[in-house]
């Protein structure tokens, strides 16, 4: 039995914070910013937006996608650094929002890389026979946590949503070999420092801000996320000529050059929101998912290589054909 996915849904806060706009806010440039990011616009959620509210919307969508209904879903497990409270889980709210009352919800930390971590868990509960229908939510209001004074972490981030709803696969879609063929994760806390937060609710109870040393991180995210690529690749035994697509978390247009270089991509095998989305963390696979099936450019059938890595360090990579 395989995972396999049966509907994808996404959402963006309306309002949009172009270069230009923090232009006005810091001392940057569109240029500056366009050159070491690839960034140019990035969505951020209104004062009456929460995690809860983005996730939903993107539970919504992926639902009405894959033509079920809360009911169907056994478990909900929603990816966030930026949960709507301490506790409960902001996937309990999804939970409710959706009429679901089987099953179970919970969140699951991993920063960028979480929705990786959660397709991972979905996938095990499912390929354990345990339940038949995971909802994976990646969402963000990193607005939130960001100190709008700095320059170097201010312009990077935005707040979204996507969610995927992985099913039991049938004879049929398992002769074929639909669904997940493998998800593997990875963590080192000896870099922990190196993309962080200034606060946290047991240390100083606050969120904090935001903190990143760009140079180290971008160097251990190319190097880990082609190294996790060519793990799973290895692992299914699939070329990477096979791929049809990679569709990478979207942190940084260089580090993903690099990571396709490295595994002898082109982009134009590359699904690329980063433009126009900015880094939302672990929202941004889901998002690039829900995008890439909405501009036709991913049909079912497919191959797609995913890559991830956020604070702590965490990195991941999957493969699943649609």
């Amino acid at each position: 039995m395989r995972s396999v996915v049966r509907g994808v849904g996404g959402y963006l806060p309306e309002k949009i914070l172009t270069n230009a706009d923090l232009e006005k806010m810091v001392e940057t440039s569109d240029s500056w910013i366009r050159e070491r990011t690839g960034i140019e616009t990035r969505h951020i959620a209104s004062s009456d937006e929460f995690t809860s509210t983005l996730a939903i919307k993107a539970a919504q969508k992926a639902l009405s996608n894959a033509g079920l209904t809360g009911a169907d879903i056994d478990m909900v497990i929603l990816a966030t650094t930026t949960p709507d409270d301490t506790t409960p889980a902001t996937a309990v709210k999804v939970q409710e929002a959706i009429g679901m009352t089987q099953g179970c919800a919970f969140d699951v930390q991993a920063a960028c890389s979480g929705f990786m971590y959660a397709s991972c868990i979905a996938n095990q509960f499912i390929c354990s026979g345990q339940v038949r229908h995971v909802l994976v939510i990646g969402a963000e209001t990193l607005s939130r946590i960001v100190d709008w004074t700095d320059r170097n972490t201010c312009v990077l981030f935005g707040d979204g949503a996507g969610a995927v709803i992985y099913g039991a696969s049938t004879p049929e879609e398992d002769e074929v070999g639909m669904g997940i063929l493998d998800i593997i994760i990875h963590s080192d806390g000896r870099y922990r420092q190196l993309l962080t937060t200034t606060g946290g609710v047991s240390r100083t109870q606050n969120a904090g801000y935001v903190l990143m040393e760009g140079r180290e991180v971008f160097r251990h995210a190319v190097k880990n996320l082609s190294d996790v690529a060519e793990e799973v690749l290895a692992k299914t035994g699939i070329s990477v000529s096979d791929v049809d697509y990679l569709v990478p978390h979207q942190a940084n247009v260089r580090i993903i050059e690099g990571t396709a270089k490295k595994l002898g991509f082109d982009m134009d095998r590359v699904i690329l929101t980063l433009p126009c989305q900015g880094n939302t963390s672990a929202a941004s696979i889901p998002l690039a998912l829900y995008e890439g099936v909405k501009s036709g450019r991913l049909k079912k059938g497919q191959l797609v290589l995913l890559d991830a890595m956020g604070g702590g360090f965490t990195w991941a990579g999957g493969l699943i054909r649609l």
